[in-house]
């Protein structure tokens, strides 16, 4: 199921799709089927223009940032927080071995922040290597350097090195929760991400506390057309699309009880 996914979102990603419609609508001007190569043209081209030239993208990542407010005060107590991965340049931090971190990054520092203040907490990452080679360290590798570094315990570190995609976060996070007597724990991860996360924990039977960061809209976007940005548009459709797919495809497996979970 893991290359299933990973095969299908390659296919479906918004300029995926633009590349496909224009490919197909040259075979259909080969084959003389005008108006077919038309429709699939003009289909290409819509999908070119929203994902480049507008703010889609981005409303649909503030609706995801939305669903899970961040808590306006940092908790009374703490005993342990899960962090999930995707914030560490694997491929490169396996080839150099540093620390390299991407645009999720914030997932890593609020984790630090949070340590630093509540010193008993335990921190729980959850992320091993989500490629398909499978030939790089995952983020609950890099992130024992990262933490060490700032001078975190070891023995507060919880490395889930197994799991390839937030299905998977769940169920092993689960697991050593349950050998290490851990529950109620604050959830780490993107504000976009949350509403996926938040949904597989409860269906795995684990009681979290959503603590979203790394917002990547203002949360005041409205659609609009913008030339300004074309390939920050087109990531943040990219991300977007990615969320809801991923959350339209685990509620038609089961793997979430609603389409869009809610605090």
């Amino acid at each position: 199921m893991f290359v299933v996914s990973k095969i299908f979102w390659n296919l479906v990603q918004p300029l995926s799709l633009v590349f496909f419609f224009g490919c197909l609508a040259l075979v259909l001007i080969w084959m003389r089927w005008l108006r077919t190569a038309v429709a699939a043209l003009s289909l290409s081209l819509v999908v070119l223009f929203l994902t480049l030239y507008t703010s889609l993208g981005s409303l649909l990542l503030q609706s995801l940032e939305a669903r899970f407010p961040r808590p306006a005060a940092d908790p009374q107590a703490l005993s342990c927080m899960i962090v999930l991965g995707g914030a560490f340049e694997t491929e490169v931090t396996t080839a150099r071995g540093g620390m390299d971190l991407n645009q999720a990054a914030d997932r890593f520092v609020e984790a630090l922040r949070l340590a630093i203040l509540y010193p008993d907490a335990k921190i729980l990452v959850s992320g091993g290597d989500g490629s398909l080679s499978g030939a790089y360290e995952g983020d609950a590798a890099a992130s024992i350097r990262f933490f060490e570094a700032f001078g975190i315990a070891r023995d507060r570190l919880i490395a889930e090195t197994t799991s390839r995609n937030t299905d998977e976060n769940a169920q092993n996070s689960r697991e050593l929760l349950a050998s290490s007597g851990l529950g109620q724990c604050l959830l780490i991860t993107s504000a976009f991400h949350m509403p996926r996360s938040v949904g597989l924990f409860r269906k795995a039977g684990v009681d979290v506390a959503p603590w979203p960061v790394d917002y990547r809209t203002a949360g005041n976007v409205s659609l609009a057309l913008d030339f300004t940005q074309p390939s920050l548009n087109a990531q943040q459709m990219s991300t977007a699309v990615r969320e809801w797919v991923g959350l339209l495809a685990y509620r038609t497996l089961g793997r979430i009880d609603d389409v869009f979970p809610a605090p």
